[in-house]
């Protein structure tokens, strides 16, 4: 089944919200965005018409829409504009190179602090992609 294509956004249509809390979006004249009635966010439409883009908003990526007949699909952000490689970089520095090399450089008790210390940091990258993506 192929998945269904997006619609070109129509300003003299009407829209539920993206954000799912029933309210319409209502376009904003001489301007190409729509405000919701009941959330007060503002979207703007980019991509020619095919994108609806959150304006205002304490998330960290731009939400945005496309429409697809009946309903919002979530455009997702692409891999290279999220913290998960940066996250992963961190943690494949630490898990294959740093890890080893303080092991060996270590001795006794050392081992233990090192491999917290360790554990640690690669613990913060995972609670940096967390806080990032929690709503």
């Amino acid at each position: 089944m192929q998945p269904q294509k997006a619609d070109k956004i129509d300003f003299n249509s009407e829209y539920p919200c993206p954000c799912r809390r029933r309210g319409q979006l209502i376009p904003i004249t001489l301007t190409e965005a729509f405000g919701c009635n009941r959330c007060q966010q503002i979207f703007v439409v980019e991509d020619n018409g095919y994108v609806l883009e959150q304006l205002s908003t304490t998330y960290p990526y731009k939400r945005a829409w496309r429409w697809k007949g009946n309903s919002w699909q979530v455009v997702h952000p692409r891999l290279g504009e999220s913290y998960l490689p940066v996250a992963l970089g961190i943690i494949f520095v630490l898990v294959i190179i740093w890890l080893p090399l303080a092991l060996r450089l270590a001795n006794g008790y050392g081992i233990i602090a090192w491999a917290m210390v360790a554990v640690l940091l690669a613990i913060l990258p995972a609670l940096m992609v967390w806080l990032t993506y929690r709503r």
